[in-house]
């Protein structure tokens, strides 16, 4: 026997009732004397290892199927099959197993199928002949549809008529009954031809299978199966598959086998997914083989096309060609589309190889062209296709846009061609838009970026995706929140959003999902895109949308910031006064129990559990007055009862402080001398070898205090005045700035006469006497010197989020 027939692919079915390739080797039969028997062996084709050695055993039950398979199982959940290359050495080893279990080779199975002895006493003994069926005529065809249902729920005599209806050639005589009825329009003979059709397709044999589905009879099978008892009128799926569904060859296919089984697997899909019916529990199981057919059909197309270079090679020439037409690129693009969802059946190491063929040939930079085309049906495959790369390697997508931008303009990235995609949806619902944007944020998300010795792809391509498309994806956000807006965030609800229309909406809501999932993800490049564009005031003017889902993602995007628990994100929204636009829009909502009511509240609520101190102070200085009439949750008290809290324990540290240092000047420092911020200064400046208080010997009088405490605010007013001076001060080319170009205004419209904002109509607390001064820092009152206000400093070189939570450099801490 040569080679090619010898050669076959060993499955094993795993427990997703999936098959997985083990691999490609050549059978043989011999007697292997360790199983005391003849065996199957098959030794795999690249090392001579041994992929499977398995004894026939004689009461295993082997079934053939589609002249090329052989399918047995060892054990109770241990399914086996070999595909063969060619049909020669399929009926070689066929011939062999029937010969060990005494079997007669024109079988295709080689052990009735027996579920219980129970069933096995009913039905008929092994010796008795098959089933006798009808005479295949007109006047029959209700008792051959009796008889067809009737075998379905016995497994023995399923087999039996199934090897009756093969060997009689009664498919054949059946479908030509079929024409007859069809010209005599007989409708109840077409009725029983339905069932007696549909019968045999749950007989679940793969050799019925070859003739049903052979280019001779599988319009025929087709043609009976519209004409289902259940419908007023027959289905026209027939002139569907003729007419409708025309086969386009975009390369010549010269291979008549390919041509061949591309049609046949195609329609019986169509019948699988359109013409029959759901299956029921009971029926879940009869069509197991059929899933199987279409399987390997399509397992066997994608070989045959992969192994085809030359025909690849000639679809992408003419895919990328400038001089190919608009109908033509469609007609390529659809077929690749069709190409990626048949790879999706190939097994995880073949799968590898198929996508690693298409990005050597070059599908990225073919997609490129294709995504930016005007034709929407275009557009939509290359989407399917982008989306089969994403999902099969990120890393590959990232590695080649990462590549392309060294020589391409920021315009035609394929990743901001992706983003335009996304914003120029002309779906009303958006659905292309979805989609894409699930794609973006697989791409940007850092759980599946590689890190190795030598790279880390998240720090590189974080730092692209910022620097080159960042700025693509944020576009439509601050277009539709001018600075104009900004400055009157909040002020009042007649500034809406322009446009405010459904699509704009949904649109926007999406670029906030996934800034959300850069919040959550990305730590030190989103906060410094949020610093630079003052982003979370733009997000919030979007809290005067009339679509509340749109200021809902608007207050979840502030939400994950809060949650964060981040003193740098909580210092920039109490310096900006950016509670106000969600105050607002909690009043404006008045007394509807709504989500967005609920958001709010659990908004102030994770405040108030979580004791956020800086948060907590700015809600109840600037706000209280105007939220203390909202008493159906307990919310605003328990942050009033903290605020106050941490009051008294302020003022009870500055009366542990001997009376000779409670002058004016140190209580209007009072602030800047928490604990945990005196701790800061003493061990950061420690670490840098400056001694902040000289040392004092334990002999020293408390008199000499004093003193000392002088220098010590000296020195530390001259540490601030110095750090202040030499704060980076980057532009929006690239860099960190702790300046706003609307928190001003925003904060004198707060004590403005004419000003409608809930921060006018309130003023700051003073439920137990205290001065302003001694208040906690409002974006109406300058910072006193002492804050730490404004104190921070990213290293311009940090890479990615990890290296910002472990990098030895030493950073300042922010007091609570």
């Amino acid at each position: 026997m040569s080679d090619t027939r010898r050669r076959v692919k060993v499955y094993t079915l795993n427990e997703d009732r999936q098959w997985d390739d083990r691999g490609t080797g050549h059978v043989s039969s011999s007697y292997v004397e360790r199983l005391k028997g003849m065996s199957l062996l098959v030794r795999a084709e690249s090392d001579g290892s041994l992929l499977l050695e398995s004894k026939i055993n004689p009461n295993t039950a082997y079934q053939k199927q589609q002249d090329t398979l052989i399918v047995w199982s060892e054990a109770e959940n241990y399914d086996l099959a070999l595909s063969f290359q060619e049909k020669a050495g399929c009926d070689e080893i066929w011939e062999k197993i029937c010969q060990v279990q005494g079997k007669d080779p024109s079988v295709e199975v080689t052990q009735d199928l027996i579920e219980s002895e129970e069933e096995h006493i009913e039905e008929m003994p092994e010796t008795s002949p098959l089933i006798d069926l009808p005479t295949c005529e007109l006047n029959k065809l209700e008792e051959i549809a009796d008889l067809v249902t009737s075998v379905l729920s016995s497994p023995i005599r399923r087999e039996k008529l199934a090897l009756a209806l093969e060997n009689e050639g009664y498919i054949k005589k059946l479908l030509q009954l079929f024409q007859v009825c069809e010209n005599l329009e007989n409708t109840e003979g077409l009725h029983h031809l339905y069932e007696i059709i549909r019968g045999i397709l749950f007989l679940n044999k793969a050799t019925l299978f070859e003739v049903m589905f052979s280019d001779e009879c599988i319009m025929d099978v087709v043609g009976c199966l519209e004409y289902d008892p259940s419908l007023a009128q027959p289905k026209r799926h027939r002139e569907f598959l003729t007419k409708t569904a025309k086969f386009k060859e975009v390369i010549p296919i010269t291979d008549s086998e390919l041509r061949q089984k591309i049609h046949q697997t195609y329609r019986v899909q169509y019948i699988q997914d359109i013409i029959l019916p759901t299956p029921s529990v009971f029926e879940e199981n009869f069509l197991s083989t059929l899933t199987s057919f279409i399987f390997f059909n399509k397992v066997e197309i994608v070989s045959m096309l992969q192994e085809d270079e030359k025909f690849l090679s000639e679809v992408f020439a003419q895919l990328t060609d400038e001089a190919t037409d608009d109908d033509k690129r469609c007609e390529l693009v659809n077929f690749f589309k069709e190409f990626c969802a048949f790879s999706q059946t190939l097994q995880p190491q073949n799968r590898d190889a198929f996508f690693k063929t298409l990005a050597k040939l070059g599908i990225l930079p073919a997609l490129e062209i294709v995504m930016g085309m005007d034709d929407l049906q275009v557009r939509s495959a290359a989407t399917d296709i982008f989306s089969y790369l994403v999902e099969f390697s990120p890393s590959m997508v990232r590695e080649f846009v990462m590549q392309e931008a060294q020589q391409s303009d920021d315009d035609i990235l394929l990743i901001n061609v992706v983003i335009e995609q996304m914003i120029c949806d002309t779906d009303p619902e958006l659905g292309g838009a979805v989609q894409l944007m699930g794609l973006l944020r697989t791409l940007i998300d850092p759980e599946n970026m590689l890190a190795t010795a030598n790279k880390t792809e998240k720090s590189e391509f974080l730092n692209f995706f910022y620097n080159h498309c960042m700025h693509v994806l944020t576009a439509p956000l601050l277009a539709n929140t001018s600075e104009d807006k900004c400055e009157k965030v909040g002020s009042t609800k007649s500034n809406t959003i322009c446009p405010d229309n459904y699509q704009t909406a949904q649109l926007l809501a999406l670029i906030l999902e996934l800034l959300t999932f850069c919040v959550e993800h990305h730590t030190y490049h989103i906060k410094n895109y949020i610093m630079n564009k003052d982003l979370l005031r733009r997000v919030l003017v979007l809290m005067n949308s009339k679509h509340t889902f749109l200021a809902l993602c608007a207050l979840r995007f502030m939400r994950r910031i809060i949650g964060l628990k981040d003193e740098f994100y909580n210092r920039y929204i109490t310096k900006g006064n950016l509670f106000e636009p969600v105050i607002n829009a909690l009043l404006d909502n008045g007394t509807r129990y709504n989500l967005l009511n609920s958001a709010v509240i659990e908004l102030f609520e994770f405040i108030r559990v979580e004791d956020i101190k800086s948060l907590i102070a700015h809600i109840v200085e600037n706000f209280y007055n105007a939220l203390e009439s909202i008493e159906y949750v307990q919310t605003f008290k328990g942050l009033k009862t903290k605020y106050e809290q941490e009051k008294d324990r302020q003022s009870q540290k500055l009366n542990s402080v001997p009376s000779i240092l409670r002058s004016n000047r140190f209580r209007r420092d009072a602030r800047a001398l928490e604990e945990d911020e005196e701790m800061w200064f003493n061990e950061d400046e420690e670490e840098e070898g400056e001694a902040v208080v000289p040392p004092v010997e334990k002999s020293k009088q408390e008199d000499d205090f004093p003193d000392s405490y002088e220098k010590f605010m000296e020195t530390k007013k001259a540490k601030e005045s110095e750090d202040k001076e030499n704060l980076p001060k980057r532009t929006s080319a690239g860099g960190f700035k702790f300046t706003f170009s609307h928190s001003a205004s925003a904060a004198n419209s707060a004590n403005g006469a004419n000003s409608k904002s809930v921060a006018a109509q309130t003023s700051p607390a003073s439920s137990n006497g205290s001065s302003s001064k001694n208040t906690a820092l409002s974006p109406a009152v300058p910072a006193p010197k002492g804050s730490l206000v404004g104190l921070v400093d990213y290293p311009d070189d940090e890479d990615d989020d990890e290296e910002e939570e472990t990098s030895p450099r030493k950073r300042p801490r922010l007091g609570s």
